[in-house]
């Protein structure tokens, strides 16, 4: 069974892992958001690519929730020492991409060639696909003014109040090269538990992404992120209060209202006329067996529908 996953962040990642081991690892491929990407310290940051290949490699501080397991941080320490910015920090394992992904791409090399090199160097049998090789960023505009993602994400903590989202550069945007193929060949697709506004939406503004889900012949299943009605972590919840989004699965669901065929819903959450097929499983995933179930009820209930 070939599945396709659109994810971004740390949720994204687990569900990614779980379907690794839930299915031959070279059956899956994942189109991962990069409007989170930006230019650090003069280095190229892929922060949602590299959650997922720290993770699908082992090397993920699971703990942290983000970088690598066994940091160091010298170089950081040398930054601060000269006044540099540290709000974004950049651990001295975590280097080698940024500055490997930089050279290459400075010298001409897409990103979905180095990705794909990345991966197969740690021995990634998936697919791992930006959702582009173009820029695109995702751009918040607050009560502070516009803020780009990793700035109110990571800078601010989420804590400027949000009046709209874009993706700047998405209208001039390609899907990477095999991501079109992917979709279209999928026995099953499904939308990782992202934060829908800040890691999906930037996959489905690419031109083509959005048409090619609903052209598809496999059935295109969403996990929903929120467990019990509340987001796990993040700010999925308070987004959604103040972008005047009613909170809860319908919400979510009408949200990818025209691309998704069936919603997967965590059993604490409130029983609800969704509008189309859903499931109830618990979809929290804190431990790798969890990862695994979710993955397997996520495939189950895609089998159990047709296009």
């Amino acid at each position: 069974m070939k599945v396709t996953v659109l994810t971004g962040g740390v949720g994204g990642a687990k569900l990614v892992l779980g379907l690794a081991h839930a299915l031959p690892p070279a059956d899956v491929t994942a189109i991962v958001n990069t409007g989170d990407d930006f230019t650090h310290l003069g280095l190229r940051v892929s922060p949602d690519i590299d959650t997922l290949l720290y993770t699908l490699s082992g090397k993920a501080n699971t703990a942290q929730g983000w970088g690598r397991e066994g940091e160091s941080w010298s170089f950081m320490d040398a930054v601060r020492s000269l006044a540099g910015e540290d709000w974004f920090a950049l651990g001295d394992g975590d280097l080698a991409l940024h500055v490997l992904r930089t050279a290459r791409l400075a010298a001409g090399e897409p990103l979905s060639t180095i990705v794909g090199d990345f991966a197969r160097r740690w021995g990634i049998a998936s697919t791992v696909l930006p959702m582009t090789d173009d820029a695109v960023a995702t751009i918040l505009d607050t009560d502070e003014g516009e803020l780009a993602f990793q700035r109110y994400f990571v800078a601010r903590r989420c804590e400027p109040r949000v009046k709209a989202i874009r993706f700047e550069g998405a209208d001039r945007a390609h899907p990477a090269p095999g991501a079109l193929s992917a979709i279209a060949g999928a026995d099953a697709i499904l939308i990782a538990p992202s934060n829908p506004f800040l890691s999906v939406d930037p996959l489905l503004a690419v031109p083509g992404l959005r048409q090619a889900l609903a052209d598809a012949q496999a059935p295109v299943v969403a996990i929903s992120p929120l467990v019990g009605g509340r987001a796990v972590k993040g700010p999925t919840g308070k987004l959604m209060v103040e972008l005047g989004v009613d909170q809860g699965v319908a919400a979510i669901t009408a949200h990818y209202q025209g691309v998704i065929d069936g919603m997967l819903v965590d059993e604490r959450d409130a029983p609800a006329d969704l509008g189309i097929a859903s499931a109830r499983t618990d979809t929290l995933m804190l431990a790798l067996d969890d990862r695994i179930r979710v993955a397997r009820s996520a495939l189950a209930f895609a089998r159990s529908l047709r296009r």
